[in-house]
């Protein structure tokens, strides 16, 4: 087997010896696991004797098993290992997969055998996948022996299948399955070309730094799947520069991308303390850390509903990680980033070093989501006004395997360069994409990388953000049509901040006695609570109390029918002075609450009418007329009105009662990001002449096809 579709097919093909004892949606909890034992199976098959010879001299000598472990680790390494990366794992069973084969009478026991001879650190990591319940399940129904039996023939040797394709191997493995189970592959994973586009612009900037002989740097990923983005940085900086040394970090909380993620690392000989498992939100696994460079793509759209009650605590404690602002309940895509920049390094001014870089994917919704003054507003003013905002990219749609929306990676950091500093750069790439030979989920594009007759999309993208250049076009295919395209724009901070003022006009009210009116008065709540008493239900005292009050209302009903149904009152005063003067005469009380009943209730708006004013004498708004401008920052909010409000609108005035509770001034601070709209293009429709031809030639089409049939 030469090929990684071969290899992929091969493993895929033991799912249907499993085919009836599990499900679809249940393969990958056999395969994923003996996948990875056969790949460390692999790895330890050329020291394995030597390994078994060892273990048998350190007993002998009555050491102890955690004094074993080191020096077993350094004896079971590859002679081609690195030396500056431990090796921690080793397997002391006398088993393998051949010699597996050699017993199917007790393959069951004696794979778990294997399984325990692993070191600590490789059995920890395998006790996620759950695999002892597996066992079991496919020794009773004779299936056990037959899918170890095929996995004995696949040859996973990092010499045959270096540890890029094992990844790959991995993701392909884990898209399959959760497509078979109609489950979000997304979740586990992010397709490579759009990791090495953000690893690439992510290290754009260090460049020179990361050539640095010895230079040691470090990295984190808080929802890290399998370990693809770390697995990519790696490979880039290794790529860069082979004396460079990248040290990756990685949480995440699913039991099987845990298990994987791990496996990964402890074969590539990363430090498998630093991929931690747990929920990034309510278990920390870096407490106190921080990192040069931060790489993620949280799932999308993913309720924080379970982690609720901790990240509420969270955000009220001062300097807590999420006490710049709650994003909506559904969605907890900003919590990551918040919980990413509480982790970067603070910048050393008398050294001018430290700092951090960070890349995230998610779709739309951060962008813009969320009113001034919400949840999502505040963390983007949080971000924008610290000038941490960098750059977005609006990534092609149908990228990723579980969705085809539209994507946008952010690059956050705390040390811009100085051309950057209070600037935010905007990237349109939704046309820097072909199209696949065949579909994988929803992924139908990919960017492409240059290599193998593909297009460099990404090393073109890296450039355009490494220009930082304002208005940058390009020639690019859109639609089939070779069009000039604006890829890159440059924004100030303040560009993207606005002041939602609230523009209030006034109440203008005329009355009217209209017996429809007067009828509606019997729907009021107040008016109905009259014929209501708070005395024991069914005594005599309600019953009276209740009668009184029906007695009371049909006196206010006949005190209005009393009203001239013709007349109209064009003042409120003058209505309800009326009112009272009707009320007196006719020794019928009206209180406070059916007073306001009765306006509600005969009352209609009228731009003729007078204005409604309070007791003070100052104008009442009308909450039906109210509405919100939003200013950008860099314009004064009472100039702006006096432009673009007050010709249209003579009686409007701005509620001055309504202010930014940072700064004190009129109107809400909010921020948003409308990333689609200063790229859009507009296209003029076709000329009717053209699109009556169309119309026309389809007619006939049709006429000719119901002739057909019709013969």
């Amino acid at each position: 087997m030469n090929h990684f579709g071969e290899r992929i097919s091969f493993i895929w093909s033991v799912a249907d010896l499993i085919r009836g004892p599990y499900k679809p949606n249940q393969y990958g909890k056999v395969i994923l696991p003996l996948t990875v034992l056969r790949r460390m199976d692999c790895l330890l098959s050329a020291t394995r004797d030597k390994v078994l010879r060892k273990a048998d001299e350190l007993k002998r000598k009555g050491m102890s098993p955690q004094a074993i472990e080191p020096i077993l680790n350094r004896t079971a390494a590859p002679a081609d290992w690195p030396r500056d990366r431990p090796f921690l794992i080793h397997n002391t069973s006398k088993f393998d997969f051949s010699r597996l084969k050699d017993d199917p009478n007790h393959i069951a026991r004696n794979l778990t055998h294997f399984i325990k001879g692993f070191s600590s650190k490789a059995r920890e990591i395998f006790e996620h996948f759950g695999f002892a319940e597996q066992i079991e399940k496919l020794d009773k129904t004779n299936r056990l022996y037959l899918v170890v039996s095929r996995f004995a023939d696949i040859d996973l040797h990092p010499a045959s299948v270096p540890n890029t394709e094992m990844g790959y191997i991995f993701e392909e493995l884990i898209r399959k399955f959760s497509e078979a189970a109609n489950e979000t592959a997304g979740d586990h994973f992010t397709p490579r070309e759009v990791i090495r586009l953000m690893v690439n612009i992510l290290f754009d900037p260090d460049d020179e730094i990361l050539r640095r002989r010895g230079i040691v740097r470090t990295m984190l990923d808080p929802a890290c799947g399998t370990g693809g983005m770390l697995s990519v940085a790696e490979e880039y900086v290794a790529e860069l520069n082979p004396d460079a040394k990248l040290e990756v970090f990685g949480q995440d909380y699913n039991d099987e991308s845990y298990a994987i993620c791990g496996s990964d690392m402890l074969i590539k000989g990363q430090n498998i303390e630093h991929i931690v498992f747990g929920n990034s939100f309510t278990e920390d696994g870096f407490p106190g850390e921080s990192f040069d460079y931060m790489l993620a793509n949280p799932p999308f759209g993913v309720e924080w509903k379970p982690e609720e009650d901790f990240v509420r605590q969270e955000h009220d404690r001062k300097g807590g990680r999420f006490d710049a602002g709650l994003p909506r309940i559904n969605d907890g895509s900003l919590l990551f980033l918040q919980h990413m920049i509480s982790k970067m390094k603070p910048i050393d001014p008398k050294k001018s070093n430290g700092g951090s870089r960070i890349g995230i994917v998610f779709n739309g919704s951060p962008l813009f989501t969320g009113d001034a003054g919400s949840g999502e507003s505040n963390i983007r003013r949080w971000i924008i006004e610290n000038d941490w905002l960098e750059a977005i990219i609006a990534l092609p749609d149908q990228l990723f395997y579980n969705t085809g929306i539209y994507t946008y990676i952010w690059i956050v950091t705390n040390r811009k360069t100085p051309q950057r500093r209070g600037k935010v750069q905007l990237i349109n790439a939704v046309h820097f994409y072909r199209k696949m030979r065949k579909s994988l989920g929803n992924k139908r594009n990919e960017i492409g990388d240059g290599k193998d007759g593909r297009p460099d999309h990404i090393g073109e993208l890296t450039r355009i953000y490494g220009a930082f250049k304002h208005n940058d076009a390009r020639e690019l295919d859109v639609d089939g049509e070779r069009q000039r395209v604006t890829v890159s724009k440059i924004f100030d901070n303040e560009d993207f901040g606005f002041r939602k003022v609230t523009i209030e006009r006034p109440l203008r009210l005329k009355f009217q006695a209209l017996p429809e009116r007067i009828d509606s008065l019997r729907e009021a709540t107040p008016f109905q609570n009259l014929a209501k008493s708070k005395k024991k239900p069914g005594s005599k005292a309600a019953q009276q109390e209740e009668e009184a009050g029906r007695q009371q209302q049909e006196a206010i009903l006949d005190l209005l029918r009393s009203f001239d149904s013709a007349k109209v009152w064009m003042s409120r005063d003058r209505f309800l002075a009326d009112l009272d003067v009707a009320a007196e005469g006719s020794g019928v009380k009206l209180p406070a609450p059916i007073k306001k009943a009765i306006v509600a209730a005969l009352g209609e708006r009228d731009e003729c009418a007078e204005i409604c004013r309070d007791k003070d004498g100052n104008v009442e708004p009308d909450p039906e007329l109210r509405d919100y401008e939003n200013v950008p920052l860099k314009q004064d909010v009472y100039e702006y009105f006096e432009r673009e409000v007050k010709p249209h609108v003579l009686d409007a005035w701005i509620d001055e009662g309504v202010v930014d509770e940072r700064d004190g001034k009129v109107g809400k601070v909010g921020y948003e990001i409308p990333l689609n709209r200063h790229f859009y293009v507009y296209k003029p429709p076709r000329p009717l002449g053209e699109i009556e031809g169309d119309i026309a030639s389809l007619e006939k089409d049709i006429v000719r096809m119901l002739a057909e049939v019709t013969r």
